[in-house]
């Protein structure tokens, strides 16, 4: 009963990593174990474990009780890898298909290179770091165990951008992203640019490669590049870019082998070249994306690169404008690595090319298990599945597999 104390035996865990009993809600706990706490709706915000799970574990960062940047560092990481390896075979098992799923990648502590942080000023200086769980005080992270060291190292001067940047009573967004020659920040919400800013925010040259205020430039004393295969890319500002390295290279080492044999790839929602540049190495590439800036960059990082297959690029809405079975005929291959609403229109007519195989990446196993289910009904083949594991701690869940023709 809702403000009374009761007892609760944890079933399983929900999509967003809360433990779940009956219809009940209650954070930072896991299957089997005993808790005690008050239901407050559908919800015990602070539960007292009474039985713990063997599967339970000291949480690393000493954040993390307050944090709500990570769900699940109360957990062994072979929990982890099984409880997301098995949901990825629940999602697929309700849209009616038997998946094999071969193996996970998670990426280690410390090597998370973007962060969307979020800041606020204060009488006495300026709050930073990411949101209290399921609300909207902020949590200062100076020892987070997820942030690249080069992050976590710019956290007094991001601070210092926050106060020169909110407004009175309001937050800000900081999209902060490692690159070998510096940071690259984009704020957004701050407060409009003008000169007298310009010249408060000229002494950062020497912390951030490139910021860039409410998407106008700043500052920039070096292009913030990204190797990507054996291409250097300035993406746009706050633009997408995989999360972690070894998450990165782990996509791409399965893309290149579901690739094999290929003659002419296609790349659909390639951004700026993740999977393009890779495989270029290997065959042509045509680079389809529907945001203008990324197809600019990934065409200045092909001009420089060298020892690569051509690469073209296309602007192209693939939701409302999916390429279709005629403008695939002269690909014998495709890449697809759509956003988490997944790819229905560009998959239905992938399923009536004659394209011979098909390596695709998802961010959204609900959604993938949808287009799957398109592409197996049209005579697919789906191969193992391997789950990778960007986002350590959080229930955030990728993966990457390829079909081919039956």
């Amino acid at each position: 009963m809702s403000g009374m104390t009761a007892e609760w035996t944890i079933d399983r865990l929900g999509q967003r990593g809360d433990g779940i009993a009956g219809e009940v809600f209650i954070p930072r706990t896991l299957p089997g174990e005993v808790v005690t706490g008050v239901q407050i709706g559908d919800r015990i915000p602070e539960p007292k474990i009474i039985m713990p799970s063997p599967d339970r574990v000291a949480a690393p960062c000493p954040h993390f009780k307050r944090c709500g940047g990570c769900a699940l560092q109360h957990a062994s990481d072979v929990f982890v890898a099984q409880w997301k390896q098995d949901r990825v075979r629940d999602v697929m098992a309700r849209a009616g298909i038997e998946a094999e799923v071969s193996r996970i990648e998670t990426s280690s502590p410390a090597t998370r290179r973007r962060a969307a942080l979020s800041g606020r000023k204060t009488r006495k200086g300026a709050q930073l770091g990411f949101h209290v769980r399921a609300g909207e005080e902020i949590v200062a992270i100076p020892e987070c165990r997820i942030l690249h060291p080069d992050i976590l190292a710019a956290l007094p001067a991001l601070e210092q951008v926050t106060r020169l940047a909110a407004p009175r009573g309001a937050e800000v967004t900081l999209h902060v992203t490692q690159s070998p020659v510096g940071l690259d920040l984009a704020v957004e919400g701050a407060r409009a640019l003008d000169r007298n800013l310009m010249v408060l925010l000229a002494p950062f040259a020497t912390a951030f490669a490139r910021i860039t205020w409410n998407g106008e430039p700043a500052l920039q004393s070096a292009a913030p590049w990204q190797p990507i295969g054996p291409a250097r890319v300035v993406p746009p500002p706050g633009a997408f870019l995989q999360a972690t390295p070894e998450g990165e290279a782990a996509l791409v080492t399965e893309v290149l082998r579901s690739l094999h044999g290929a003659t002419r790839v296609v790349d659909l929602f390639a951004g700026c070249g993740t999977f393009s540049f890779p495989a270029a190495q290997i065959a042509p590439v045509h680079a389809v994306e529907g945001d203008r800036g990324l197809m600019e960059a990934l065409g200045q990082g092909a001009a420089r690169a060298s020892g690569l297959k051509a690469i073209t690029a296309e602007v192209r809405d693939l939701f409302r404008n999916p390429m279709l079975p005629e403008d695939l005929a002269r690909f014998d291959s495709a890449i697809i690595d759509p956003p988490r609403a997944g790819a229905e229109a560009q998959v239905a007519e992938l399923a009536r090319s004659g394209v011979a195989r098909i390596a695709f990446v998802s961010c959204n196993p609900t959604t993938f298990a949808r287009d799957a289910a398109v592409l197996i009904a049209a005579g697919w083949h789906m191969g193992a599945i391997t789950v990778v594991d960007q986002f350590r701690w959080s229930p955030h869940i990728e993966l990457v597999t390829h079909f081919t023709r039956t």
